[in-house]
Formats: structure tokens, C-alpha cells, sequence
């Protein structure tokens, strides 16, 4: 019970902007474990926390810094032109290969590999096409719910 009241206030916190995400991640949890009594656990916690998360953060900093460096440098314009090429400039084509290509890439059951791989492939392609990143974001994270299910 103790668990649903923390999320409810969570979510009111955030949604009404009396708090930022990051601050209520960290306060509201932590209030909630000295109500429960796990106080003398919570630095224990914290530390497994810390190192779960720890490798999948640096996993994805660097690879958002390699991958936005590799799309700066152009190293994807060859591919991104012949894809233009074959589906003729189509939006509607060049979404069923977003599709594919997260569906696939899905298959592996990570989310966060599904949207790096998806984004750095498809990203430059919706850019030089005009299309909204909002409908790749979109596309992508529909295609790990259905694969992940």
C-alpha cells in the first residue's frame, strides 16, 4: 500500500510542477523508505542502486557522444542517400522501415540498444526528408511494446 501512495504522490508531485523528475526520483523514495523503517538499509540500497545503473548511464553517454560525432562527420550520409534512392523520398515507406528495423532490433529485449540502434539509423534520414522525429520516437517505442510483450 505504502508503494501505490509513493507513485500517487510522485505523480502529483510531477504533473503539477511542484517538484522536477530528478528531485522527486530522488526525495520522495528516499521519505518513503524512513516511513516504511528501511532507514537502516538505505544507504545499502543506494548503493546497489548506484551500481546496477551505473553501466547502462555510461553505456549510453558514450553512445550518444560516439553516434551524435559519426552523424556530425556525415558518416552515414551514403547509406542514408541510397535509402532515398530505393524508396523513392515515401514517408509511408520510409515508416514501415522504421517499424522493421526496431522490430527487429526489439527482438533482443532492451529497450534502451532498440531506440540507440533505431534513432542513430533512422534519425539523419527523417531530418533530410522533413519528416518529425516525433513520428520516429513514436514508431520506435510502439514497436518495443509490441515486441516485448
Amino acid at each position: 500500500m505504502l508503494g501505490f501512495i509513493m507513485i500517487i504522490i510522485f505523480m502529483v508531485l510531477i504533473m503539477t510542477r511542484k517538484m522536477s523528475a530528478l528531485t522527486a526520483l530522488i526525495v520522495i523514495p528516499t521519505i518513503f523508505a524512513l516511513i516504511g523503517g528501511f532507514y537502516a538499509g538505505l544507504g545499502k540500497f543506494m548503493l546497489d542502486g548506484i551500481e546496477t545503473v551505473a553501466p547502462t548511464g555510461i553505456m549510453l553517454t558514450f553512445a550518444i557522444l560516439y553516434f551524435g560525432v559519426m552523424i556530425d562527420a556525415g558518416l552515414f550520409e551514403p547509406v542514408i542517400n541510397q535509402i532515398i534512392k530505393v524508396v523513392k523520398g515515401d514517408p509511408v515507406k520510409i515508416t514501415f522501415g522504421t517499424v522493421i528495423l526496431a522490430s527487429m532490433v526489439a527482438l533482443d529485449g532492451d529497450g534502451t540498444t532498440t531506440f540507440i540502434i533505431t534513432v542513430t539509423a533512422m534519425m539523419p534520414l527523417y531530418k533530410k526528408i522533413g519528416m518529425s522525429l516525433y513520428t520516429l520516437s513514436t514508431l520506435a517505442l510502439l514497436s518495443i511494446g509490441v515486441m516485448n510483450m
